[in-house]
């Protein structure tokens, strides 16, 4: 197990604030970053799954072969991807519960979730597709697109990583100006998060985890002024949040996504100032971690066991909109969903580690058809307080 550190403990922070902005209404909402952010917790857990994901493909002694590389990604893709079958499925049999005993058949309509009752059968393909998402259950399935990808652009790092940041950058730009987005089915529409778009932050947290080249190494070496820069950019976008300023569709010029605040295409306002909080507080955490030991650890606890976390999370934010729904919205009922939760996760973490620590104990069984975990990469304590 690692200790804790600062790559997992803004993981761990993410996973915690997805949890609670995804029970709409929570009175604790109000206080997550958010509402003084035009970026939230989505922009950052990607960047922080493309900086893992560095730490993934390098080796300190020697690269990893590329065939093997691939069977690596691609068996982590098939993992995550099989996770958010399992937690579309227990989403569905709760929303269903949940109308059938509650006697609310409104509650079909939530999420999306309708066509799976109304055309199930071409539904279900859409789900197994991932062309069909659940309202709150669709960051995975842009997860799933970037690990699939993951080969091509650890591949293509290899070989120049200015040539993949300008790749990364021209299919960001192609997607804004045509507005190019994967489309749904059976459902007519698109994904809610654009993999052509979000690609670019995930490249991004990638390629600046290098340290000694590329984008990772200038980035460095010009850290004092960059941070300097990016405080603008952080109070300009928590005004724009604080007072719910967003540009009028009708008034911005083409090509519009490049002027919008939009969240699906991950539009150059959010993307910037997500980019500017995170250069803003990198090496934050040596404070937090001396001021607020237990949540330093608490939270790197989540970070390294990410997948599990998210997936736990999801599912119980989900319980915590069906208890609000039946027992109301108020500061009692929001305080009991939240603790709850956080216990949850917490517990979630820790029997996550115990698990592995009990395999250690056993002595390694290694088995090729079994795909490694890279949720949570190797990360020593100088590399995680870089940025």
């Amino acid at each position: 197990m690692r200790a804790p550190n600062e790559i997992d403990f803004w993981r761990g922070f993410a996973l915690a604030t997805i949890f609670i902005n995804h029970v709409p209404g929570i009175f604790y909402e109000r206080f997550t970053h958010r509402n003084v952010s035009l970026s939230d917790s989505a922009e950052l857990f990607v960047f922080l799954a493309g900086w893992s994901l560095r730490y993934v493909v390098s080796d300190p002694g020697q690269p990893v072969p590329a065939f093997r590389l691939v069977l690596r990604l691609v068996g982590r893709a098939v993992v995550i991807y099989a996770a958010q079958m399992l937690i579309t499925v227990l989403a569905i049999a709760l929303i269903a519960a949940a109308a059938l005993y509650f006697e609310a058949p409104p509650i079909l309509e939530w999420h999306n979730a309708s066509a799976v009752f109304e055309e199930p059968v071409a539904t279900h393909i859409g789900l197994v597709l991932l062309s069909h998402q659940l309202g709150y259950f669709n960051i995975l399935p842009l997860y799933v697109v970037l690990m699939t990808a993951a080969p091509a652009i650890a591949l293509l790092d290899r070989v120049s990583p200015w040539l993949l940041l300008a790749a990364s950058v021209a299919l960001y730009v192609c997607a804004l100006l045509g507005g190019l987005n994967l489309p749904t089915w059976p459902v007519e529409g698109r994904w809610f998060l654009d993999p052509l778009t979000w690609q670019f932050i995930f490249v991004l947290g990638f390629l600046i985890a290098a340290p000694g080249r590329g984008l990772g190494a200038s980035v460095r070496r010009h850290r004092p002024a960059l941070r300097i820069l990016a405080v603008p950019f952080v109070i300009a976008g928590g005004l724009a949040a604080w007072f719910h300023y967003s540009p009028d569709p009708l008034r911005v010029p083409d090509p519009k996504l490049f002027f919008m605040f939009d969240k699906t295409f991950l539009s150059p306002a959010r993307l910037v100032h997500s980019i500017a909080l995170v250069g803003l507080f990198a090496g934050s955490y040596r404070y937090i971690a001396q001021a607020l030991p237990p949540v330093a650890r608490y939270m790197s606890m989540l970070g390294r066991n990410s997948l599990n976390v998210f997936c736990v999370g999801s599912v119980l934010s989900l319980c915590g909109q069906i208890g609000r729904f039946e027992y109301g919205g108020g500061i009692g009922t929001d305080t009991v969903v939240i603790l709850m939760g956080i216990v949850a996760l917490g517990v979630t973490g820790w029997v996550s580690e115990w698990r592995d620590r009990l395999r250690a104990r056993q002595g390694p069984q290694p088995s090729p058809s079994s795909p490694p975990q890279v949720s949570s990469p190797p990360v020593s304590s100088r590399q995680a307080q870089t940025t």
